[in-house]
């Protein structure tokens, strides 16, 4: 159903260590404070048949596990970011301060909400950590393995009340559901479709990856600085990627203003990013294809896209022919307005919350929160 809104999987050791301290970002008033730690992965193998002696994986969480009367954790929610984001992108004010509060769909104080940096961002294991180019061809198969051994060896969870997942992590969503079908008892991708990366969605990566490799100051990923021009004509390509044009009309609407704005977000973009970890995550999406498994989801799947997402146009239609497969299935379809942000709608959780609402109660049976 659809709505227009009015893997073989890696190996790994089973050896763990686990850190945990405060979390130190900002919270929005009413959200608990948040706890972080670090899982390390020992001897893991990636799906290229690459190995690392140590993976470690950062999370964030906030809340506590709860367990019903069969010792089975009942309040358990992961939350998968973006591609080059990490955990932090959900604790924003529109983000954490719509749903994590005292009574909100996802109060902190009701469920245990459980926030991963994957591999290759955040504080995770990535290249700029001295491998560089040297570091394992990651590709999301490794990183949802990662995610899952962190669930459920690392938190020691062993079961989900809601998996749900942004843009890449939306992908990640659908993987959970197919590799993991009863694990969980519900599903909310948000900004992504579920086939093969291709046409725009794979030019605008390839744009990234030809601009870095072309860039001589890049030295095959040994670079002494990071090559600016590369990381210039990246930051181009994502500023278009993530734009919305009634947002920028509305925020940009003097020449003065869009110049201001560019100089900002370059200076903001150009200390940020590293070019070796943007290659990766660029090119992390080869070999993602959920469009095989749909069949194998088995618990209810609300599915979210703007019509004003670049990167996954509604023209293309293949949500609404995809979600035909998945048998608990619902495709929504925002439509543009002043209130969504082009494909970085799905951190504006005011816009979409109502869908959250009808998908927790719908799979309010299934025996969760």
């Amino acid at each position: 159903m659809w709505v227009r809104h009015s893997l073989s999987a890696p190996a790994i050791a089973a050896a763990l260590c686990l850190a945990i301290g405060p979390v130190r970002a900002e919270v929005p008033v009413g959200v608990p404070r948040p706890i972080e730690g670090d899982v390390v992965l020992h001897n893991f193998r990636f799906a290229s048949g690459e190995t690392l002696p140590e993976v470690r994986v950062h999370y964030t969480t906030l809340g506590k596990p709860r367990r019903d009367a069969h010792g089975r954790v009942n309040n358990a929610v992961l939350i998968l970011h973006g591609t080059g984001l990490s955990a932090r992108s959900f604790l924003a004010d529109r983000f954490a301060g719509i749903l994590f509060g005292k009574g909100q769909l996802l109060d902190a104080s009701r469920y245990y909400l459980i926030l991963p940096d994957d591999i290759g961002h955040g504080s995770s294991s990535k290249p700029s950590d001295g491998l560089h180019t040297r570091f394992p061809k990651y590709d999301y198969a490794d990183m949802v393995e990662a995610q899952h051994y962190l669930v459920t060896q690392g938190l020691s969870v062993d079961h989900l009340r809601l998996v749900m997942g942004t843009s890449m992590g939306c992908m990640h969503t659908f993987m959970w559901g197919e590799t993991y079908p009863d694990f969980m008892d519900a599903l909310m991708p948000l900004a992504c479709q579920p086939v093969p990366i291709a046409g725009r969605d794979q030019l605008w990566r390839a744009l990234i990856a030809d601009a870095i490799r072309a860039d001589p100051q890049w030295s095959g990923g040994e670079y002494a600085s990071e090559p600016v021009g590369a990381l210039h004509a990246a930051a181009d390509v994502l500023l278009i990627t993530d734009s919305s044009p009634i947002q920028m009309q509305l925020s940009l609407p003097t020449p003065g203003a869009v110049e201001q704005f560019l100089k900002e977000y370059m200076e903001r973009e150009l200390n940020a990013l590293d070019a070796n970890d943007l290659l990766f995550q660029v090119e992390a999406s080869r070999n993602y294809d959920a469009s095989r498994g749909l069949d194998k989801i088995k618990v209810p799947l609300t599915q979210v896209n703007s019509a004003d997402d670049f990167v996954n146009p509604p023209e293309l239609a293949i949500a609404e022919r995809e979600i035909k497969r998945v048998k608990n299935g619902r495709f929504v379809l925002l439509p543009a307005s002043d209130q969504t942000h082009g494909h970085g709608t799905y951190l504006w959780a005011a816009v979409w919350q109502q869908y959250l609402a009808q998908l927790l109660a719908a799979s309010q049976v299934q025996g969760g929160t």
